[in-house]
């Protein structure tokens, strides 16, 4: 009999074949079929193992089939039934079992009429009863609590709530535990300014706090530290680790990503403002639709190769484009929901309710972002554009009566010394029709411009090209992309779109205007960005011609001071030679002028940020195995299926797809996403989540230790308005966080031992969990402490290596000046290598996310903080400020290093033993000890 599926049965079981169509009898599953699956499959696609995702012992997942077959049995097709070209194929690479004994003609034919029959399985002969993936708590509604009367609260909740210490307290006891006794008021407040702020105490602040006895004085502290902007840099590092932020791309190049910083100062601004949580998803989603473009840098914050590193061929880019969605969506799946959603890109999730068909449909809802730098649109630049017509009027105002007083070319009085950065030129108004300006010398090389620009006295840039200007030189030096004639006038500054001459020290140009004007100022530069000063023009003539007439010459360098190549400020308004009223009258105009200028530059010149940039989304399809060649049907933008959700019509906007998923996320009803950001506030404040698999609260994750606490907290992070800080105060005030470090009460050896031995790890939190300080903790408070700490925020990263990016191999920077020490939130990170010193405590390299850092233990970390340049520079910087603010007596500069290292004076025995060491090794040794000490280290 024919055969039309590419499944064929042998030749030889042709007979065998007729004959099971004749079987009068049907195949009874529970005798005939299981048996033969419990032999031959249940090792490799039973229970314990499911080889390619097949699984034979349950109904559903039988019938359901492997990962990349699709359906192994269909029911009335045996010839159609992969499973049967699998136990009859003599092809090693396919046949099944691929070792020990194969199947029999007998058991083939069984299968074969059992499936020809409708693969007929019962109802209760499934092997085990397979578990309801959806049916997980953290896939639950949130547990609703009533309020409870008299419950235990201490500094936090009303006495008419619960609270974290009921929850705890009822754990602890259950396991016949209790809280330990309060720790000191200055091991409290140590523990919580690292905690919230992640610098220690000052001695002030410890003196301050040591004297207010007063009821609210644990709230007080909390209050200032909350509002502290230190605040926002600590807890901005948290948030980072999980979505790995850094400034290269990664992969082999590793080239830098110049722009990646503004994302990194939303995310402290955002937690200094206390931002609300459903707002701070919606705005990292779509925050181009809620006027907070640089929010958007959460969607690529992954590696990324570039254009250029993918192959030219279409399957090597399809791959890539493919790559690039996946880390969105595994961005999106564990930082929000505490899934590992990019499971499921070649095959359903292994462990939770996602499916393929869920992984793509979340895809289409990124499927138009792009990785790449871009203007950085806010309100202030939109408002800034939509002003700048009328601004620019009121600075030609400005400039018009700064005439008067600014010092002409050829005035007599001497003018600023020309800077690399912009030079402005004044001369009465003349009427031109060009412009010619000669280069006669330059500080070294040929001459370079990266704009030249010549003013009406109407305040306009007449030399644009786009305002109908054309510019000729005496010869350029081409470089597509960064120097040509073109980019003269272009409206663009910087050494990158510049014109530069071919003739050594020398060369001209000229700027014919669309039309004759009154004219009376010129401004150019080398370099606006102030990045090179080379090339510049120290010696140079402005000529000026009418329509018709010849070339006057209106200015020149012989009345500039003298070029200092070391000076790179910008020049200065100067009122040399100005009577006093006329003096006050232009510095007047020039605090009117800053702005403004600052103003038209934001709207002409915006700056770069690197963050999503959107198109029109691509199709969408479900592939086979994760293959971009392999594409199946098309898929629309949709929630994971084993929540209550929506599924977008593919028309629907690229910006509109975003949103809704952020709606979606953010909802109250979202069971996951409260508990996940809880649980990440928990586990910055006391070392472990109550879950303890912070992006993985599938199947596959940990229970938590305290799920009633866990949904009360989530419940109230909601009412109250998802208020981060209002998390904090509750954490940080409760008996719980105040507990002491070292168990039950002193004396009761018996008792702290037992809990040792039921609750090692602490989980119960019978104590508090001491811990050690994370990396950047560690350097910002030697820096503190040392009093060398730069509190500059915002802005680019300094190096921690000699080079930003690229193949080389990076070196470190040893010693630290100006921003270099600044904190290391603000250091520019190198995706994939660790800071050459504190990277050994366990400081993530943002390949991975990193929800939980490893506490590791290693003769490295000894090493650095002892041995390292940085130790040793601030360990003298400590002991200069000991000596400036403790005087030259030994027993004082101890005291006053003490305090500032470890919130605390010395005791007699410590006074004792130290003194001898500063009279014989000096000061600078006692503060390198300090910062080694495991008291600095670990705080109480």
């Amino acid at each position: 009999m024919p055969v039309t599926s590419r499944f064929r049965i042998p030749v030889l079981l042709m007979p065998l074949w007729v004959t099971v169509q004749a079987l009068a009898a049907p195949v009874d599953f529970v005798r005939g079929v299981r048996p033969i699956f419990r032999q031959h499959c249940y090792e490799c696609h039973g229970e314990k193992k499911q080889k390619s995702g097949l699984r034979l012992d349950v109904r559903s997942a039988a019938l359901k089939g492997g990962d990349h077959q699709g359906p192994n049995i269909i029911p009335g097709k045996a010839a159609e039934s992969s499973l049967l070209h699998l136990v009859t194929t003599d092809d090693e690479d396919d046949m099944m079992p691929p070792a020990g004994d194969r199947l029999s003609a007998a058991e083939i034919a069984t299968l074969t009429a059992w499936i020809n029959e409708g693969a007929v399985w019962p109802e209760g002969a499934d092997e085990v009863k397979l578990k309801d993936r959806r049916d997980h708590w953290s896939f639950r509604p949130l547990q609703v609590f009533p309020a409870v009367a008299g419950a235990a609260s201490g500094p936090g909740p009303g006495p008419e709530t619960l609270s974290i210490d009921t929850f705890i307290e009822t754990g602890l006891k259950e396991h016949g535990l209790a809280l330990s006794p309060p720790a000191g008021r200055a091991a409290w407040l140590r523990r919580v300014t690292f905690d919230l702020t992640g610098l220690p105490p000052t001695p002030e602040e410890m003196e301050e706090f040591s004297k207010d006895t007063g009821p609210d004085a644990f709230e007080i502290v909390v209050e200032r530290l909350l509002k502290s902007e230190r605040y926002g840099e600590r807890w901005a590092q948290h948030w980072l680790d999980v979505v790995r932020y850094a400034d290269t791309h990664g992969f082999e190049v590793n080239t830098e990503r110049p722009n990646a910083w503004p994302y990194r100062d939303y995310v402290i601004d955002a937690f200094n403002a206390d931002t609300p949580y459903d707002r701070f998803i919606r705005e990292q989603l779509a925050g181009d639709a809620l006027g907070r473009d640089a929010a958007t840098g959460f969607l690529v914050t992954a590696s990324v190769l570039l254009p250029g590193q993918i192959g030219a061929d279409e399957p090597s880019k399809r791959l890539a484009r493919q790559d690039a969605l996946d880390e969105m969506v595994n961005n999106i799946g564990q930082t929000f929901l505490g899934l590992s959603v990019g499971c499921a890109r070649c095959h359903d999730h292994k462990f939770d309710p996602i499916t393929a068909r869920d992984y793509y449909a979340m895809q289409a809802f990124v499927a138009g972002v792009e990785y790449e730098d871009r203007e950085l649109l806010t309100p202030e630049i939109e408002t800034a554009r939509r002003e700048a017509a009328a601004d620019r009027s009121r600075l030609a105002q400005i400039d018009r009566e700064l005439s008067r007083f600014t010092p002409p070319a050829k005035s007599g009085i001497e003018r600023p010394m020309i800077s690399a950065r912009e030079n402005v030129d004044r001369f009465a108004p003349v009427k031109a029709k060009r412009v010619r300006f000669t280069i006669r010398a330059t500080n070294n090389l040929e001459p370079c411009l990266d704009e030249l620009e010549v003013f009406n006295t109407d305040g306009e840039n007449i030399a644009l090209a786009g305002a109908g200007a054309v510019v000729t030189s005496s010869g350029d030096t081409v470089v597509e992309g960064r120097h040509g004639l073109k980019y003269l006038n272009d409206g663009e500054y910087g050494n990158s779109r510049s014109w530069m001459g071919n003739g050594t020290g020398g060369g001209w140009v000229t700027v014919e205007f669309a039309r004759e004007q009154d004219i009376g100022r010129a401004v150019w530069g080398r370099d606006r960005q102030g990045k090179f000063t080379d090339r510049l023009a120290t010696d140079y003539l402005i000529e000026v011609a009418g329509a018709s007439g010849a070339w006057r010459a209106v200015a020149d360098a012989g009345d500039r001071r003298k070029f200092d190549p070391e000076d790179r400020k910008p020049a200065a308004f100067t009122t040399r030679g100005l009577k006093p009223e006329e003096a006050a009258q232009a510095e007047r105009l020039i605090k009117q002028r800053g702005p403004l200028e600052a103003k038209i530059q934001l709207a002409t010149h915006p700056p770069k940020v690197f963050a999503g940039t959107f198109r029109t989304p691509d199709a969408i399809r479900l592939l086979n195995r994760g293959d971009p060649e392999q594409p199946r049907e098309e898929v629309r933008p949709a929630v994971l299926s084993a929540f209550e959700g929506i599924t977008l019509p593919e028309e629907t906007s690229e910006q509109q797809r975003r949103t809704a998923l952020a709606d979606w996320i953010a909802s109250p009803r979202n069971p996951l996403t409260a508990r996940v950001m809880v649980n990440r506030i928990w586990q910055g404040h006391f070392g472990a989540g109550l879950v303890g698999t912070p992006s993985d609260f599938g199947n596959n994750g940990m229970k938590p230790t305290h799920p009633g606490l866990l949904d009360w907290l989530a419940g109230e992070f909601i009412r109250g308005g998802w208020s981060v800080k209002r998390l904090h105060r509750l954490i940080v005030l409760s008996r719980t966080y105040r507990q002491c470090g070292f168990g039950p009460a002193a004396g009761d050896t018996a008792t702290a031992t037992a809990a040792a031995a039921l609750d090692a790890d602490v989980s119960l939190l019978w104590r508090w969990p001491t811990r050690r300080l994370e990396a950047e903790a560690l350097r910002d408070s030697m820096l503190a402490i040392s009093g060398q700490l730069n509190l500059k925020m915002h802005g680019p990263g300094y190096d921690l290596f000699n080079q930003r990016g690229g193949l080389s191999g990076f070196n470190p920077v040893e010693s630290f000046s100006g921003d270099g020490l600044r904190r290391m939130i603000y250091a520019h990170k190198v995706r994939r290598e660790t800071e050459a010193v504190f990277g050994a405590f366990d400081c993530p390299d943002a390949g991975q996310s990193t929800a939980t850092r490893r506490a590791s233990t290693t003769p490295v970390q000894a090493l650095n903080l002892f041995n390292s340049r940085f130790t040793l520079d601030q360990s003298e910087a400590f002991a200069a400020r000991v000596r400036k603010e403790a005087g030259d007596e030994p027993v004082t500069q101890i005291r006053r290093a003490y305090q500032l290292a470890l919130s605390r004076g010395p005791t007699d025995g410590e006074i004792r033993d130290t003194e001898p060491v500063i009279r014989q090794h000096g000061l600078a040794v006692l503060c390198r000890a300090l910062f080694n000490s495991n008291e600095f280290l670990f705080p109480p």
